[in-house]
């Protein structure tokens, strides 16, 4: 079976006090297509994995505040299931081993090349790809679908939704970045023809958008109307 498709975009937050290291390995993932945000302490780290959750973490483990293995105990208390790749001067097979066995998923020591670094995360990634399609999961930023558990959450807050509205929001998920029109969304939310009713179209997803800005107040829009034609299901720009 081929390797699992990486999500387009990906996010990777590097977390690192050594600005020369964040910055070349920062540089290496952008030139791999990733998306990358840098953090210098641990407290960097979690302010900016809950504004804009990641899709993999770089994590340094000698930082100035907290260690790399207590941040990632609180990242993962937050609900941020990325995976996570640590970066240690330390070389010990029990560092290597504590790094592994409390909830890391790779263990890189210092000197390393950017290439295997790179290699590394988009492992990582991927590994990550497959397994949301496994459980049949749809995300874009901090919102998940789960189809399975007909479950939806915004970061760590479960959004409760409507029959309609989960089938709503999937098919708009099910085409994030692209435009959907109303007409398109009366078919297959709905099941019939478009033939005025955009104000059905209207009311549901006013409603949906709601929900969803009220279970992350202050969080960036992810439903954009596109004037005429119809709604678009995007990740965040900045």
């Amino acid at each position: 079976m081929p390797p699992a498709a990486l999500p387009s975009a990906a996010r990777v937050l590097v977390v690192d006090d050594e600005e020369n290291i964040s910055y070349l390995v920062a540089s290496a993932l952008r030139l791999a297509g990733l998306e990358v945000r840098i953090a210098g302490t641990a407290v960097e780290a979690l302010a900016d994995a809950a504004a804009y959750p990641p899709d993999a973490v770089v994590l340094d483990v000698m930082l100035p505040d907290l260690d790399g293995f207590e941040t990632l105990k609180r990242l993962r208390g937050r609900g941020i299931d990325a995976p996570v790749l640590f970066l240690s001067a330390r070389s010990e097979t029990a560092d290597r081993v504590r790094g592994l066995t409390s909830g890391g998923d790779d263990y890189i020591v210092k000197p390393f090349a950017l290439e295997e670094v790179t290699a590394r995360v988009q492992l990582a990634l991927a590994r990550r790809g497959a397994a949301r399609q496994e459980s049949h999961r749809l995300a874009v930023a901090d919102l998940v679908l789960d189809e399975d558990a007909h479950q939806v959450w915004r970061g760590a807050t479960e959004v409760h939704l409507t029959a309609t509205e989960f089938t709503l929001l999937r098919c708009l998920l099910g085409n994030a970045g692209r435009v959907v029109t109303r007409a398109q969304l009366l078919d297959r939310v709905w099941h019939y023809d478009f033939a005025g009713e955009s104000a059905i179209v209207e009311s549901f997803v006013s409603t949906l958008r709601k929900k969803l800005e009220a279970a992350a107040p202050g969080g960036p829009a992810l439903i954009h109307t596109v004037r005429g034609v119809g709604y678009a299901l995007r990740e965040p720009t900045s």
